[in-house]
Protein backbone atom coordinates (compact mmCIF):
# COMPACT_ATOMS: atom_id res chain seq x y z
CA UNK A 1 0.00 0.00 0.00
CA UNK A 2 1.34 3.63 -1.08
CA UNK A 3 0.52 5.98 1.03
CA UNK A 4 1.85 9.90 2.11
CA UNK A 5 2.35 10.64 5.20
CA UNK A 6 3.38 13.85 6.45
CA UNK A 7 5.94 15.05 9.36
CA UNK A 8 7.12 18.15 10.47
CA UNK A 9 9.37 18.26 7.26
CA UNK A 10 8.02 17.28 4.65
CA UNK A 11 5.69 15.24 2.43
CA UNK A 12 6.93 11.46 1.19
CA UNK A 13 5.70 8.49 -0.78
CA UNK A 14 6.04 5.48 1.91
CA UNK A 15 5.32 2.27 1.56
CA UNK A 16 3.73 0.17 4.06
CA UNK A 17 6.05 -3.30 5.18
CA UNK A 18 5.40 -6.15 7.36
CA UNK A 19 7.33 -8.26 9.73
CA UNK A 20 8.15 -11.24 7.64
CA UNK A 21 11.22 -12.68 9.52
CA UNK A 22 13.46 -12.63 12.40
CA UNK A 23 16.94 -14.83 12.47
CA UNK A 24 20.07 -14.36 13.68
CA UNK A 25 22.37 -12.56 11.23
CA UNK A 26 24.98 -14.29 9.29
CA UNK A 27 27.01 -10.91 8.42
CA UNK A 28 27.47 -9.84 12.03
CA UNK A 29 27.47 -12.89 14.98
CA UNK A 30 25.65 -11.76 17.72
CA UNK A 31 23.06 -9.36 15.84
CA UNK A 32 19.82 -10.20 14.28
CA UNK A 33 17.98 -9.77 10.64
CA UNK A 34 14.52 -8.34 10.98
CA UNK A 35 13.09 -8.88 7.44
CA UNK A 36 10.43 -6.29 6.18
CA UNK A 37 8.78 -6.70 3.45
CA UNK A 38 6.18 -5.15 1.24
CA UNK A 39 3.46 -7.19 0.84
CA UNK A 40 2.29 -5.50 -2.81
CA UNK A 41 5.59 -6.45 -4.67
CA UNK A 42 6.79 -8.64 -2.53
CA UNK A 43 10.18 -6.62 -2.40
CA UNK A 44 11.92 -7.23 0.72
CA UNK A 45 14.40 -5.52 3.78
CA UNK A 46 17.39 -7.01 5.68
CA UNK A 47 17.28 -4.52 8.87
CA UNK A 48 20.72 -5.75 11.48
CA UNK A 49 19.60 -5.20 14.38
CA UNK A 50 20.85 -5.81 18.01
CA UNK A 51 19.88 -8.56 20.34
CA UNK A 52 17.77 -6.80 22.96
CA UNK A 53 15.88 -5.20 20.36
CA UNK A 54 15.50 -8.59 18.53
CA UNK A 55 14.02 -9.95 21.87
CA UNK A 56 11.74 -7.03 22.21
CA UNK A 57 10.52 -7.21 19.04
CA UNK A 58 10.00 -11.42 19.41
CA UNK A 59 8.42 -11.23 22.58
CA UNK A 60 5.77 -8.49 21.29
CA UNK A 61 5.17 -10.58 18.18
CA UNK A 62 4.46 -13.78 20.39
CA UNK A 63 2.23 -11.87 22.37
CA UNK A 64 4.89 -12.96 25.43
CA UNK A 65 4.58 -11.45 28.84
CA UNK A 66 7.93 -11.33 30.88
CA UNK A 67 7.57 -11.14 34.26
CA UNK A 68 8.85 -7.88 34.67
CA UNK A 69 8.52 -4.80 32.05
CA UNK A 70 11.39 -4.86 29.47
CA UNK A 71 12.57 -1.42 28.27
CA UNK A 72 10.43 -1.31 25.87
CA UNK A 73 7.46 -2.07 27.90
CA UNK A 74 8.39 0.20 30.07
CA UNK A 75 8.35 2.81 27.46
CA UNK A 76 4.83 1.65 25.84
CA UNK A 77 3.22 1.71 29.43
CA UNK A 78 4.63 5.56 29.91
CA UNK A 79 3.18 6.43 26.58
CA UNK A 80 0.27 4.52 27.22
CA UNK A 81 -0.46 6.52 30.86
CA UNK A 82 0.55 9.77 29.21
CA UNK A 83 -2.49 9.16 26.84
CA UNK A 84 -0.26 9.14 24.16
CA UNK A 85 0.14 6.37 21.29
CA UNK A 86 2.13 5.15 19.07
CA UNK A 87 0.65 5.77 15.04
CA UNK A 88 3.27 4.32 12.88
CA UNK A 89 6.65 3.74 12.26
CA UNK A 90 8.51 5.69 8.94
CA UNK A 91 11.88 4.63 7.87
CA UNK A 92 12.44 7.47 5.70
CA UNK A 93 16.54 7.31 5.21
CA UNK A 94 19.43 4.45 4.61
CA UNK A 95 22.64 6.21 5.67
CA UNK A 96 26.51 4.48 5.14
CA UNK A 97 26.96 0.64 5.89
CA UNK A 98 23.22 0.25 5.47
CA UNK A 99 22.34 2.34 8.90
CA UNK A 100 18.29 3.04 8.33
CA UNK A 101 16.89 6.42 10.14
CA UNK A 102 13.34 6.33 11.20
CA UNK A 103 10.27 8.15 12.92
CA UNK A 104 8.41 7.06 15.47
CA UNK A 105 4.71 8.82 15.05
CA UNK A 106 3.27 9.65 17.89
CA UNK A 107 -1.07 11.22 18.81
CA UNK A 108 0.04 13.00 22.03
CA UNK A 109 -2.87 15.05 23.97
CA UNK A 110 -1.69 18.05 22.26
CA UNK A 111 -1.60 16.81 18.66
CA UNK A 112 0.71 14.25 16.87
CA UNK A 113 4.39 14.46 17.44
CA UNK A 114 7.25 12.48 15.88
CA UNK A 115 10.15 11.78 17.15
CA UNK A 116 13.55 10.03 15.72
CA UNK A 117 14.45 6.55 16.61
CA UNK A 118 16.76 3.51 15.66
CA UNK A 119 13.98 1.26 13.52
CA UNK A 120 14.62 -1.69 15.69
CA UNK A 121 13.29 0.66 18.71
CA UNK A 122 10.65 1.89 16.55
CA UNK A 123 9.61 -1.58 15.48
CA UNK A 124 9.45 -2.79 19.06
CA UNK A 125 7.15 -0.27 19.89
CA UNK A 126 5.16 -0.52 16.86
CA UNK A 127 4.54 -4.23 17.45
CA UNK A 128 3.23 -3.44 20.68
CA UNK A 129 0.79 -1.11 19.46
CA UNK A 130 -0.60 -2.33 16.49
CA UNK A 131 0.65 0.19 14.12
CA UNK A 132 1.87 -0.12 11.03
CA UNK A 133 5.33 0.58 9.55
CA UNK A 134 6.35 2.61 6.52
CA UNK A 135 9.59 2.66 4.71
CA UNK A 136 9.95 6.13 2.39
CA UNK A 137 9.72 4.67 -1.54
CA UNK A 138 12.92 6.05 -2.24
CA UNK A 139 14.73 3.81 0.61
CA UNK A 140 12.75 0.68 -0.50
CA UNK A 141 13.92 1.14 -4.43
CA UNK A 142 17.65 1.20 -3.12
CA UNK A 143 17.65 -1.31 0.14
CA UNK A 144 14.59 -3.43 -1.36
CA UNK A 145 15.37 -6.95 -2.78
CA UNK A 146 13.15 -9.61 -4.71
CA UNK A 147 13.06 -12.92 -2.74
CA UNK A 148 14.23 -15.07 -5.53
CA UNK A 149 16.95 -12.24 -6.34
CA UNK A 150 19.90 -14.05 -4.76
CA UNK A 151 22.70 -11.75 -6.35
CA UNK A 152 20.20 -8.47 -4.81
CA UNK A 153 19.55 -10.28 -1.82
CA UNK A 154 22.85 -10.87 -0.99
CA UNK A 155 23.51 -7.24 -1.46
CA UNK A 156 22.44 -6.97 2.15
CA UNK A 157 24.36 -9.59 3.39
CA UNK A 158 27.42 -7.97 1.75
CA UNK A 159 26.65 -4.56 3.07
CA UNK A 160 27.18 -5.18 6.47
CA UNK A 161 30.57 -6.72 5.80
CA UNK A 162 33.88 -4.73 5.85
CA UNK A 163 36.17 -5.07 2.78
CA UNK A 164 38.13 -7.14 4.60
CA UNK A 165 35.55 -9.95 5.79
CA UNK A 166 34.66 -9.25 2.14
CA UNK A 167 38.18 -10.18 0.49
CA UNK A 168 38.37 -13.34 3.34
CA UNK A 169 35.29 -14.22 1.87
CA UNK A 170 36.34 -14.34 -1.52
CA UNK A 171 39.55 -15.72 -0.86
CA UNK A 172 36.98 -18.93 1.23
CA UNK A 173 35.05 -18.93 -1.60
CA UNK A 174 37.23 -19.59 -4.34
CA UNK A 175 39.19 -22.20 -2.04
CA UNK A 176 36.19 -24.09 -2.34
CA UNK A 177 36.05 -23.67 -6.29
CA UNK A 178 32.72 -21.77 -5.96
CA UNK A 179 33.20 -19.77 -8.68
CA UNK A 180 29.76 -18.41 -9.01
CA UNK A 181 29.37 -17.00 -5.41
CA UNK A 182 33.28 -15.57 -6.13
CA UNK A 183 32.01 -13.85 -8.84
CA UNK A 184 28.75 -12.40 -6.63
CA UNK A 185 31.58 -11.62 -3.98
CA UNK A 186 33.88 -9.89 -6.14
CA UNK A 187 31.40 -7.69 -7.71
CA UNK A 188 30.39 -6.87 -4.42
CA UNK A 189 33.92 -5.76 -3.98
CA UNK A 190 34.15 -3.69 -6.86
CA UNK A 191 31.18 -1.87 -6.25
CA UNK A 192 32.05 -0.80 -2.57
CA UNK A 193 35.39 0.48 -4.11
Amino acid sequence: MCVRLVNETNQMEAIELTIVALSESLSQPGNYALILEDMVSQRRVPLIIGPAEARAIAMAIEKMTPYRPQTHDLFFQTLERLNTHPTSVEIHRVGENSVFFAYLHLNTPSGPVSIDARPSDAIALAVRAGCSIFMNKTVLDISGYYPDDTARALDGFYAACTLTELDDLLDNTLKKEDYESAALVRDAIERRK
